[in-house]
């Protein structure tokens, strides 16, 4: 049959909070019932978020309240309009705690939304091809280790699980490994180091970065690799012929 809509329920914690955040996000506000229970609703361009009571013991800190997904033909454009947003209402992109966004890399097919009540909103490309957990079977050594770190963190959002892998990876194939292999893995452990506030390894990590050579291609390469490329702006080598750097930061 074609005329079926599903609605996902979601688990409401923080009445004010949820209202708050979904409207500065740009959504409308459609329904808002207290009593006899509670019941919000709100819409933007193609589709509804809709929230209820969640039961009594919930904690949103834990993050395992619910959630739902959102199938988009680009999930680009949905990131910048929430990004702009959460800059214009909170004066910075929400990136820890709750309610939160995840980072989002040049070329990502998917990212997430946490609500102020932990529930996970999960943005996904229509047309994503499907992850290999453990790094494509395609790949060896360090270029393997790359890839299972970016499916990490991109489809399984852990942080210290890529960042772990990369530390590790890097000591058993560095080696092997070319020079853009090596500054790709290193580049990526300056960002996590970053957000994982394991900031003292910054400089052991960007010392390490700044010792390859590569050329401009590389540069931009290395750089697509993270979301926030402008972390890597210290640490980057100059290029042999002295010439600019290439590329632009990537948004957040």
């Amino acid at each position: 049959m074609s005329d079926v809509t599903v609605v996902p329920l979601l688990h409401c914690t923080d009445e004010a909070r949820t209202l708050e955040f979904w409207q500065a996000l740009g959504f409308r506000l459609t329904w808002e019932q207290h009593r006899p229970y509670l019941y919000l609703a709100f819409e933007t361009t193609g589709f509804g978020l809709h929230y209820g009571a969640a039961p009594d013991g919930l904690d949103p800190a834990r993050e395992h309240t619910g959630g739902c997904m959102v199938l988009v033909d680009a999930v680009a454009p949905y990131h910048a309009a929430y990004t702009a947003a959460m800059r214009t209402a909170y004066g910075k992109v929400l990136s820890q705690g709750l309610p939160r966004i995840t980072r989002y890399r040049a070329g990502q097919s998917r990212f997430t939304v946490m609500d102020p009540n932990g529930n996970s909103i999960i943005f996904i490309q229509r047309d994503e091809p499907q992850p290999e957990y453990g790094g494509s079977k395609q790949l060896t050594g360090l270029a393997k280790v790359i890839d299972n770190a970016r499916v990490l963190r991109e489809f399984k959002t852990d942080d210290l699980a890529a960042y772990r892998a990369l530390d590790s990876g890097l000591r058993r194939h560095e080696a092997a490994a070319t020079d853009v292999q090596r500054a790709t893995a290193l580049a990526a452990l300056v960002e996590l180091s970053t957000v994982l506030d394991l900031a003292g390894r910054v400089p052991e990590w960007g010392a390490r970065l700044r010792e390859i050579t590569l050329t401009a291609a590389e540069r931009d390469q290395v750089r697509a690799y993270v979301a926030a490329s402008e972390l890597l702006t210290p640490w980057l080598s100059p290029l042999p012929d002295g010439g600019s750097t290439g590329g632009s930061p990537a948004a957040e």
